[in-house]
């Protein structure tokens, strides 16, 4: 009770609304005491103790990494020292912790959720750039002073990004064996006993022995010669063998290096996690070119150096974007090592061959139920004012869990109403869940996992009335979505330089968004699949690839939009030219109507829009029908009526209801 009168009075002197203050959600650190929100994480023991630690490693700074020794976006919670450190729970941050001052850097998609779970010791730095967090740095630490990292969370270009911008301040980058906020994170997380690498319960892509074959066929095409590939990422190992497990949660993968020679195979894992029957499979009894020697995880450092140091004309091929630099460290030897900026399993993955396309685009079609499940459910459910986020979030996973061969969400459920919406990455919490209403929009981005293919699909909609903005911005960003997928280009273009299309509409009327444009996916991995998609770094787009396209508008404190589909790239045929592509969307849910103003949008755009929407009915109504689902079916219909011409429209033509009631009647006499 003292507590809730000392809030009120600190309300009432700062001339702040007192019912505001107890329902904020972010910290306020200007008040005193600061205001921190349910959500804050106390950071001060640990950081007292990582201060301590530096002290004794004579460090006056201490970078802290959001990823793990694979330099992975989604990591065990083992791995997820940013978080222990700060309470910060987003996919992207890095922290730095002085003496004095502790800060992170993350970018826009979780400024806001930044703001809710930092207590009072750090500062947000609304940035993600090295060139800034070295600046700061610069700053900060005096000249002479060590600047400490851990080199397994460094990636070969991240250690030479922080380096250059280092460089001639007199400050010194450290590599420290040991990672500082290890020794003082006493309960963290151990690797489960249980978590078991495993085959894929059906192999549905061919065989592993293929695989290494056509990569050792690029190491031999390699003018550089390498005489091994060393692979760090997990996702690497895991499609280069069809093998799975569970170690990062919603990502099917296992703790893992391999390095590749023309006649060995090093698997390094948990070996204790090894069935008899994985071992057979990996043909590890025998020695040769296609058996696979097992070796303990912890041992790649030890055995890497020997191989490098025992064998005369060793060249080691790294990709410098995924190589972490303790793996650099032991071959850094000028004449040891050959790069590339990603390895050629990342490369060759990128590309799905006939089979892969096929089973992808079928699991699309599958989680298309999902959704629509969902959609339908929240038009009947929303009005009655009894369901939340969480609620909806669940029932989407649920309808997937029906589905053959899902293995479970493929990363956590974003879904947000009202002002929760306008965090890009925001998922709801039992502290932040808010109720849906008629008067708010809805967000919602899902995916799942299935044996023949990972999925992510985002759609966005109104139970009620939108407003002007709302209709205008949401429409900008459907404009947005078609005008990349309805471009052709020459193989070969990157996705940079197409990036703007997604962009071009709202940039005509003074809107954008802060977070990328799309990324791949893949054949049950991670449904961030790099290297694939529309940022600088990405790999310039060949037949066979899958990405998302997914722009978006976000108003702060009221309401967020995304229209989010995974499409291939495709041949085109053009009146002169050959060898151009175009994308074919394969997720299967319409947009809402109610949102759409056709009027803003070209001829060619509608007749896009329109065709898509034919596909939808084309794929989706044997789909349904083979599930037995009628009601989703005349839903389905319904909401895939094509537009007019010109003008809004939220309304069914007699044609749709005429094919809707067709359907019911066909599905009573049945």
């Amino acid at each position: 009770m003292n507590s809730l009168l000392a809030l009120l009075l600190v309300a009432l002197t700062v001339n702040v609304n007192a019912v505001d203050l107890l329902e904020a959600t972010e910290r306020n650190c200007s008040l005193s005491p600061p205001y921190l929100p349910s959500t804050a994480v106390n950071s001060s023991l640990q950081l007292q103790e990582l201060r301590e630690q530096m002290l004794s490693s004579n460090l006056l700074a201490y970078i802290i990494p959001g990823t793990d020794a694979h330099l992975s976006e989604y990591i065990s919670p083992r791995d997820a020292r940013l978080a222990f450190m700060t309470g910060f729970t987003g996919s992207a941050g890095t922290a730095v912790v002085t003496p004095g001052k502790a800060v992170l850097w993350t970018d826009s998609r979780y400024w806001v959720q930044a703001e809710r779970q930092l207590d009072c010791n750090w500062d947000l730095q609304k940035d993600v750039y090295i060139s800034s967090i070295a600046e700061w740095l610069i700053s900060e630490v005096p000249q002479g002073g060590q600047i400490g990292f851990d080199p397994f969370l460094f990636s070969l270009k991240t250690q030479e990004d922080y380096k250059m911008s280092l460089e001639s301040s007199n400050r010194s980058l450290m590599s420290m064996p040991g990672n500082l906020v290890d020794r003082v994170w006493k309960d963290r997380p151990a690797i489960s006993p249980e978590s078991l690498i495993r085959l894929p319960d059906r192999v549905i892509q061919r065989s592993w022995q293929a695989k290494v074959k056509e990569i050792r066929n690029q190491m031999k095409d390699n003018p550089y010669k390498p005489t091994a590939l060393l692979l760090s990422a997990l996702d690497e190992t895991a499609w280069l063998f069809n093998m799975r497990g569970n170690d990062i949660p919603y990502n099917p993968f296992f703790y893992s290096y391999t390095l590749l020679t023309m006649d060995e195979i090093w698997l390094f894992l948990h070996k204790e996690r090894v069935t008899e029957e994985l071992e057979v499979y990996l043909n590890a009894s025998c020695t040769g070119p296609f058996c696979v020697q097992l070796k303990s995880y912890d041992v790649i450092l030890d055995d890497l150096k020997e191989y490098v140091n025992s064998r005369p004309g060793i060249k080691v091929w790294i990709g410098v974007e995924y190589t972490n630099y303790a793996l650099y460290e032991v071959i850094k030897t000028e004449d040891k090592f050959t790069t590339s900026s990603y390895s050629p399993v990342m490369i060759t993955k990128a590309v799905k061959d006939d089979t892969e396309q096929r089973i992808l685009r079928d699991a699309h079609l599958r989680d298309a139920v999902a959704v629509i499940q969902l959609l339908m459910w929240l038009e009947k459910v929303v009005p009655e004012g009894k369901e939340t986020e969480l609620s909806a979030s669940a029932y989407v996973n649920h309808c997937r869990s029906k589905q053959n061969d899902n293995k479970g969400p493929s990363f956590e459920t974003i879904s947000a109403s009202g002002p929760n919406a306008a965090l890009a990455h925001y998922s709801p919490t039992a502290e932040t869940n808010r109720k849906l209403t008629v008067d708010e929009m809805y967000l919602v981005d899902s995916g799942g996992q299935y044996l023949d293919g990972t999925t992510d699909i985002t759609r966005t909609v109104h139970w009620g009335t939108p407003t002007a903005l709302q209709k205008e911005a949401f429409t900008r960003v459907l404009i947005g979505n078609i005008e990349i997928s309805r471009t052709v280009f020459p193989s070969g273009t990157r996705g940079v330089n197409m990036e703007m299309l997604g962009r071009r509409a709202l940039w005509e009327v003074g809107l954008n968004y802060g977070h990328g444009t799309g990324h791949g996916v893949g054949n049950y991995f991670g449904v961030h699949e790099w290297p694939v998609g529309f940022q600088g770094n990405n790999i310039p787009f060949r037949e066979g690839m899958f990405t998302s396209i997914e722009p978006g508008y976000y108003k702060e404190s009221d309401f967020g939009i995304r229209i989010e589909d995974i499409a291939v790239v495709v041949p085109f045929q053009t009146k002169y030219g050959h060898n151009y592509l175009t994308f074919d969307t394969v997720s299967m849910v319409p947009y809402d109507r109610k949102l759409i103003d056709t009027s803003l949008l070209s001829p060619a755009q509608l007749q896009w829009l329109n065709k898509y929407y034919e596909t939808i009915r084309k794929l989706m109504g044997p789909e349904l029908d083979r599930q037995g689902l009628n009601e989703e079916k005349i839903w389905m219909l319904k909401h895939t009526e094509p537009f007019a011409d010109s003008g809004s429209s939220s309304s069914v033509s007699p044609s749709s209801l005429t094919l809707a009631i067709l359907a019911m009647l066909y599905s009573f006499a049945l």
